[in-house]
């Protein structure tokens, strides 16, 4: 369920957005009036296994009056998603465009083709229909606000390559090709503010990381760097909530900082950045005069709160925050603990201490991140601040392979699942053993999906280090995950070598099996908690149970539970109470608190 909050009047309830039993995943404005709802829900379909559904139905601004997108349109059933939008018409505000797989086996024209076709869809009635058929190979469109498609791009095989077809007068001119072997892309997010060229990341060789530039839409313009760090990679981009173009980017040192290309813009940032000193700030949407502006603020002790400011008065009213009950006193500090991988890599990472305890001799929660391409940062993290309210210190490592520190860091975790990525896990443990920070007889790794993974190779490749183990969704058969990508992939290549980059050759089934912590159980020693969503359709629930039925044939002490109708990401409150209660059972059997 989601909710709507009138800004322009106080005192009023908010109105609510049901959407069953679905999950909201998004939430987006088509127009003054109406807004764009996409709910996630997962099922398990015969000979199919479970398959991940996106709608977005249109809803006005009290929550009522739905239309459900593409009700007319048999193709919508075809699509597991029917939340692809493309963009928005600030010309015509009824509508919108979205892209959709169809398929001519409905038409019964041979021979049956399936590609993407855009749609014009009326957000007050659903309806939608084609407006033009993309290529054989195309899988994204481009838009220029005002119902042109300015450009495309083309996804083609041996070798994989992503192709940028510019629309000029209506023919299509290819005009870039980049490398998408191993999970790459063309790297095309959108279009400049000024509507001159497509927008993309790209690595910088000279810095190492990747940051923004330009692909100009016609040959007068010249390509142009937007934005590169020498340390830091981009984490995202900024885009103006009316035209959809790029204007800013996102990007994390130790906390998350936006910075825009107009100065105005970046005026008014390091006006809120001064206003909430200490925390990340984000404007997150304002009027088109910008003068009324919603803001995001989050810090490790501080909740990601929101609020109206009012920039003709200088005033910031509260609107709500994610977490209302908790209080600054009852969350523990987040601070950087770099340190040196035993091959001499720095290794980012970050320590949170329980509220009040001196940093000595303290039972330990090692927390590895998913991914494993994603990072920590200092922010709120839900997991890390009930653990260190509950008296725990929490290790949160960015091991090699970990994504924002450059190039070269990430492709330092190619292939090294259970080996360097793990010892430098493993490192940071042995960090705070030698600081006096941990207890090295009260020190349990936790984690989900990669984390997951992490958590069980910690305790099957050092028994001796883990007094427990705990993982959400994790991985425990690499073998097999290959198996099940490409089975429900269909045998995407794309992604199938976006897993080889990470992981390694599917045929090389000796290092799969020696990664793998399922055919190591005979080496642990710890109690094990698995828990998996029944309907997580990113890591599947096989991976617990194949790990379970090792630990139970090895005679070793581990609990199972699952959660019916969860998914990877632990999106309903009742399922993360679960995940908290168990977790904080579990714990105090082990390593006490």
């Amino acid at each position: 369920m989601g909710v709507i909050y009138d800004l322009t009047k106080t005192g009023i309830p908010p109105a609510a957005v049901s959407t069953d039993s679905s999950f909201i995943v998004a939430v987006q404005w088509a127009n003054n009036e109406r807004l764009l709802v996409t709910a996630n829900d997962n099922h398990s379909l015969p000979g199919q296994g479970m398959i991940s559904w996106f709608r977005t139905v249109s809803v006005d601004a009290k929550g009522q009056n739905y239309a459900f997108l593409f009700n007319n349109n048999r193709d919508g059933d075809y699509n597991t998603s029917t939340s692809d939008l493309v963009d928005l018409d600030l010309d015509d505000p009824d509508n919108v465009y979205m892209a959709l797989y169809q398929d001519d086996r409905f038409t019964l024209t041979a021979p049956y083709d399936v590609r993407k076709f855009l749609y014009k869809v009326n957000v007050n009635s659903g309806n939608a229909h084609s407006i033009l058929r993309g290529g054989s190979k195309t899988n994204q469109f481009f838009m220029d606000g005002h119902g042109r498609v300015v450009a495309r791009i083309d996804r083609t095989e041996k070798p994989l390559t992503d192709h940028v077809l510019l629309n000029i007068d209506d023919d299509w001119k290819d005009i870039a090709q980049f490398d998408a072997e191993g999970g790459h892309s063309s790297g095309v997010i959108g279009l400049s503010s000024d509507g001159k060229s497509l927008v993309r990341a790209a690595f910088n060789e000279q810095m190492g990381t990747d940051g923004l530039v330009t692909l100009p839409l016609s040959a007068g313009e010249d390509a142009k760097e937007l934005f590169s760090d020498r340390q830091y990679d981009i984490e995202g981009t900024l885009t103006d909530p009316w035209t959809g173009r790029i204007i800013g980017t996102t990007e994390i040192t130790d906390m998350s900082r936006d910075r825009y290309f107009d100065p105005a813009m970046q005026a008014l940032q390091k006006g809120l950045e001064a206003a909430f000193h200490g925390n990340s700030v984000h404007a997150v949407n304002w009027d088109l005069s910008k003068q009324e502006v919603i803001v995001a603020v989050d810090g490790p002790q501080m909740p990601r709160s929101y609020f109206f400011l009012d920039r003709t008065t200088h005033k910031a009213r509260f609107i709500a925050s994610t977490y209302p009950g908790l209080s600054k006193d009852q969350l523990g500090e987040t601070k950087p603990f770099p340190y040196k991988a035993r091959d001499g890599l720095n290794i980012p990472a970050y320590l949170t201490l329980p509220p009040s305890k001196t940093p000595k001799m303290l039972p330990v929660v090692v927390l590895p991140h998913g991914g494993p391409r994603a990072r920590d940062e200092i922010a709120f993290d839900w997991q890390a601040q009930f653990l260190a309210n509950r008296g725990y210190a929490v290790l949160q490592p960015n091991f090699r392979g970990s994504s924002g520190y450059g190039r070269k860091f990430e492709e330092a975790g190619y292939g090294q699942w259970g080996l360097k990525m793990q010892d430098d896990v493993t490192d940071g443990v042995r960090k705070l053993i030698a600081d006096g920070i941990a207890d090295p007889k009260r020190i349990c790794i936790v984690g989900g999906s990669y984390g997951g993974y992490a958590a069980l190779a910690g305790a099957a490749f050092t028994p001796d280090l883990y007094a427990c183990a705990v993982s959400w969704a994790g991985i425990s058969d690499l073998g097999t995950l290959f198996s099940e990508e490409r089975r429900y992939s269909g045998g995407d290549e794309w992604l199938m070598s976006a897993w080889r980059r990470f992981v390694g050759d599917s045929r090389d089934s000796k290092k799969l099996e020696a990664a793998s912590p399922a055919f190591h159980v005979d080496r642990i020693k710890a109690p094990i908690l698995l828990m998996h969503g029944e309907a997580d359709t990113t890591v599947r629930i096989e991976q617990s149970e194949i790990m379970e039925k090792a630990l139970k044939r090895a005679g070793k002490k581990v609990t199972f539970i699952s959660i019916p109708k969860e998914s990877h990401y632990m999106q309903s409150a009742e399922t993360r109470i679960r995940y908290l209660t168990e977790l904080e059972k579990f714990l105090a059997a082990n390593i006490g608190n």
